[in-house]
């Protein structure tokens, strides 16, 4: 997959909670910085006006605040706002998005840990944004209880999906590695285990070949 001329990158980086995907995210956009790519690091549920009034939305309050079909649409809403007003305007300026979860979270948190289904997720997603991809996503992968302890004393309150079951969690990371299996010439699998040193080194490598070469 080569970076496409005349137009910006859309790189994702998924994974479950406690993952480091947000840490990595924010490295590797201080990486194209230093390389003279203009970056633009964003987040869902968020990044644009309305999709951050959603987020609050959906990762506070109660468990059952929501069921997986309002999730569903609500991180949709969300996203189309995100795309129609952040993204696609970045990506059309000739710029580098990279964006701290997208549309495979939705996939994998309710289609597969909500148990919503895939079709169902796949037909909204379809009419919300069509057949648009990111260029490259990472899925950052460890296991759901190591990720749980990971996030165990933050103060935010974003906390809505940290307080699920463990069952939960565990379909989640099915999910994940199900999607990458699905989309491997989109999609690369980090061991998110690995020291934060090492996982940096490793996706710039994979940026600098798919990508940049």
């Amino acid at each position: 997959m080569k970076r496409r001329s005349g137009t910006g990158c859309f790189i994702t980086f998924e994974g479950g909670d406690g993952s480091g995907k947000s840490t990595q995210s924010r490295l590797l956009a201080e990486y194209l910085d230093t390389v003279r790519i203009e970056c633009l690091l964003t987040r869902e549920p968020g990044g644009a006006p309305g999709a951050e009034d959603i987020r609050t939305l959906l990762v506070t309050g109660e468990v059952d605040r929501w069921d997986a079909i309002g999730e569903t649409l609500l991180f949709n809403a969300a996203r189309r706002n995100h795309l129609r007003l952040t993204i696609w305007p970045a990506l059309d300026a000739g710029k580098w998005v990279i964006s701290d979860r997208f549309a495979d979270s939705t996939m994998a948190y309710q289609g597969y840990g909500n148990g919503l289904g895939v079709e169902a997720v796949q037909r909204i997603h379809d009419f919300t944004f069509g057949h648009f991809a990111p260029d490259l996503t990472f899925i950052f992968d460890l296991p759901a209880e190591e990720g749980l302890n990971r996030t165990r004393g933050r103060h935010d309150g974003e906390d809505r999906f940290e307080k699920m079951d463990l069952s939960f969690h565990d379909r989640l990371r099915d999910g994940f590695l199900e999607i990458a299996a699905k989309n491997p010439a989109r999609c690369v699998v980090i061991d998110a285990l690995k020291p934060v040193e090492d996982i940096q080194k490793e996706i710039r490598e994979i940026v600098n070949g798919r990508l940049l070469s």
